[in-house]
């Protein structure tokens, strides 16, 4: 899979161009499915951190298995423009908001932070400063992977005037929803979907693939996902075990 996209700044009025969540997903003996976001994303306490924790200091290694599988999944959202799209070249030219895990946001601290000497820093979230980023899709081992995604030179985007970037920059979506408490499950409800999941026994669950740390690309309801990446909102809603996040980027990665 490939397409070519670009980080945006942060939405008009907000202070940063990502959005940072913890959640928890895993599948309980009974086969129910816990996919929640943290209240840790807010600095409160959560049910299934609590739990992990008991189950990480009982001494038993079968406990720390069981809290391994339930640990916190890490995920960023940020605003994209697509540049191209092969695959879908009716994607290109629109702005999107984009899923993604640890390695990719690694890429980006990278791309700010350079590790040696020689390199020059960069902007990512920059219109004028920052750099394509080229999303390369391929399986290792089984498993997809996207080590080979990489930024391009610095440009302006699109070498576009002014005011076609502002008309971007307008269209971007807000990110503050993503942390604003109003839109979290209160301790309680999480609490009470967590006993039902595991059978009130907090027996051992089984745990989706680690590989679900990767980005997904989402977007807001009543929109069209694309970034490489098309598909209509509903394709990656689920009710089962299959995981629409991989679903979706295993078709990405199967047309390229």
């Amino acid at each position: 899979g490939y397409a070519v996209t670009r980080f945006l700044p942060a939405p008009d009025g907000e202070d940063m161009p990502w959005a940072k969540i913890w959640s928890h997903s895993f599948r309980g003996p009974g086969g129910e499915w816990y996919i929640e976001n943290s209240l840790t994303t807010l600095v409160q306490n959560d049910p299934v951190g609590e739990l992990n924790r008991e189950l990480w200091n009982s001494g038993r290694e079968q406990d720390k298995s069981t809290a391994r599988v339930q640990k916190r999944k890490l995920s960023y959202y940020s605003n994209i423009y697509v540049v191209s799209d092969p695959a879908h070249p009716e994607n290109e030219g629109r702005v999107f908001l984009y899923r993604y895990g640890k390695k990719i946001f690694d890429k980006l601290v990278e791309a700010m932070q350079p590790a040696f000497a020689d390199e020059t820093p960069l902007d990512p979230f920059n219109f004028w400063k920052g750099a394509d980023f080229k999303v390369k899709i391929r399986k290792v081992d089984g498993y997809w992977n996207y080590d080979r995604s990489e930024f391009a030179s610095p440009s302006v985007l699109g070498d576009y005037e002014d005011a076609k970037l502002e008309e971007i920059y307008n269209q971007e979506y807000s990110l503050a929803a993503f942390t604003n408490a109003e839109n979290f499950k209160p301790y309680e409800a999480l609490e009470k979907r967590l006993n039902l999941v595991l059978g009130k026994n907090k027996a051992r669950v089984q745990t989706r693939d680690e590989e679900l740390e990767e980005p997904v690309p989402v977007v807001e309801e009543n929109t069209t996902v694309t970034a490489g990446f098309g598909n209509s909102v509903e394709s990656l809603k689920t009710d089962g075990p299959e995981d629409p996040d991989l679903s979706y980027f295993a078709r990405l990665a199967e047309e390229g």
